[in-house]
């Protein structure tokens, strides 16, 4: 599993530096900009925030243009030439972000208020398990901003690169409650490809 891990975060850095435009193009970031601005609140200023899988730090990108700067940004990525480009693009909005080259479950990062994880679970082994990591990475009542793959032709072409899982809305409403969450609010994206690919959640850890 280590073997096949390594050879995934290889793929990522070879894609890296095309990977932030690519995602402008085919409108995931102006997706995460109308997901995380859906239920917006006004304590932006004051939170935590990790991103889980960060890549070149879109959905970051994506919550600082809504809600501000945060008290602190973590990005988690194993890829070292992901997370470089993720730094360097959250500079240019004036944050300077925790940088943990690390995979999910292997760093020691505290408790925050909110983690960001887009198209995560799909690349984990066991599914309920990264989310489990994931709520053990926030307080009582901190938020889960989760963007997951479901089942379209779109998905099974990207399939044949990248070899990852999608999940029906049920199955994964069944594993975020499995995991210890509530969930707050689903959100249909409303155009173009993360339309067809991609469902988001918000769902808040039990107290």
């Amino acid at each position: 599993m280590a073997e096949k891990t390594a050879r995934l975060t290889d793929r990522y850095d070879v894609a890296a530096p095309r990977w932030g435009d690519k995602m402008r193009t085919l409108g995931y970031y102006d997706a995460y900009l109308g997901f995380l601005s859906a239920q917006r609140r006004n304590d932006g200023g004051d939170l935590r925030v990790v991103d889980v899988g960060a890549g070149t730090a879109s959905f970051s990108e994506a919550w600082v243009a809504i809600n501000g700067p945060p008290r602190e940004l973590i990005l988690l990525e194993p890829s070292r030439t992901m997370l470089g480009l993720g730094g360097t693009a959250l500079r240019r909005r004036g944050v300077e972000p925790r940088m943990e080259m690390s995979l999910l479950g292997e760093a020691d990062l505290g408790l925050s208020e909110v983690v960001l994880a887009a198209h995560v679970i799909e690349h984990c082994p066991d599914p309920l398990r990264a989310l489990r990591q994931m709520r053990d990475l926030l307080r009582e009542g901190g938020r889960l901003h989760l963007v997951v793959s479901k089942p379209h032709w779109c998905n099974a072409i990207i399939w044949l690169q990248w070899r990852h899982r999608t999940f029906l809305e049920g199955e994964i409403v069944a594993l975020v409650q499995e995991a210890g969450f509530d969930i707050e609010r689903m959100y249909s994206f409303p155009s173009g490809p993360p339309s067809r690919t991609s469902r988001g959640i918000v769902a808040v850890r039990k107290r």
